[in-house]
């Protein structure tokens, strides 16, 4: 069992990724049907929060059926991200995490995000400024610096978990790496292994398969893994490792009429969280995703795409079977 506060996880959990645009409570809802043990909202301003925008205030949206789920919060300013913090709170989740590892420019490049690993103390004032604000646990997620020159993991551990993190999940590479080259787990492993580390760690960057969390499990010790870019489209991913690393076996790969089971899923969970015609819009995105690796799907995938309904939709998906009755995995 693993524990952040009063939350228990079981062994070796699996968490999904916060992802903007991604990570909303449709998509949640499949990952959590399909194995994710604990999951996080997008990213949400502080800023919007404060000042409540539609847009901030929207992704506060959480369902029973998500549980256990933490609302996860970025921004620059210490101020705003305590009143944040709060507000995050009132929405009743089961932790508050904060951002400290988004590298796009308009995050980083304004001290939110990876860009407060470049003022060390500053991050540690915030953090504890949120810790005393909240009575929920508050956890962080973060990356190994800002650049290779800049890798103070371990005093960044170290430092937040003084002022009061309950756990910290650590992406194996650099701000500036941003989502290239390979996740380096390395340095993970000597926060785990640290002897003045008590609070759980977590491992995220390049999880993608059964086989490679296994391996990874193996040779750098987390309590967990987190799990983002590879679930896109492809939930199943949560239970495919779970059944590996207990069986070390394979889970047959989902067919064509699983993946358009869930997809429908998916998009009864869009329309009824964006409304119909918002929610059509929004499952554009993750078709792709869906049917990676189905010969001769790119007519199918236009038609999705263009389709304005939910009704035409779903017609285009039922038609799908007629390709192939079992998935070739790519």
């Amino acid at each position: 069992m693993v524990k952040i506060g009063n939350l228990e996880l079981p062994d070796f959990p699996l968490l999904l990724a916060p992802m903007e645009d991604v990570s909303d409570p449709p998509f949640r809802a499949v990952c959590k049907e399909n194995g994710a043990d604990l999951m996080y909202t997008e990213f949400i301003s502080a800023e919007g929060l404060i000042r409540d925008a539609v847009k901030s205030v929207k992704k506060l949206d959480i369902y029973d059926y998500e549980r256990p789920i933490g609302i996860q919060i970025f921004g620059e300013k210490i101020e705003s991200m305590r009143d944040a913090a709060a507000i995050a709170e009132e929405a009743n989740p089961e932790l508050v995490d904060i951002n400290y590892g988004c590298p796009v420019k308009k995050v980083a490049c304004k001290g939110a995000g990876a860009g407060i690993l470049l003022d060390i103390p500053k991050m540690q004032k915030m953090t504890e400024e949120i810790v005393k604000t909240c009575s929920l646990p508050v956890t962080v997620k973060t990356r190994l610096g800002w650049d290779d020159d800049t890798i103070k993991i371990i005093e960044v551990a170290k430092r937040l978990q003084d002022v009061g993190i309950e756990a910290l999940t650590i992406h194996g590479r650099t701000r500036k790496q941003m989502y290239k080259g390979e996740a380096d787990w390395s340095f993970i492993k000597e926060v785990k292994d640290h002897p003045d580390i008590h609070i759980p760690i977590f491992g995220n960057g390049d999880i993608d398969s059964p086989e490679k969390a296994l391996e990874y499990k193996n040779n750098f010790g987390t309590d967990g893994m987190m799990i983002g870019r590879a679930a896109i489209g492809y939930p199943w991913i949560f239970n495919e490792i779970k059944y590996f690393l207990k069986t070390g076996k394979y889970l047959a790969p989902p067919s064509i009429e699983e993946r358009i089971k869930v997809c429908k899923k998916h998009l009864d969970f869009s329309l009824e969280w964006k409304g119909a015609k918002q929610g059509v819009f929004e499952m554009r995105r993750h078709y792709t995703a869906y049917f990676k690796g189905i010969p001769n799907f790119k007519p199918y995938r236009k038609n999705l795409v263009e389709a304005g309904t939910s009704e035409e939709v779903i017609e285009i998906l039922e038609s799908i079977i007629d390709l192939k009755r079992e998935v070739l995995i790519s």
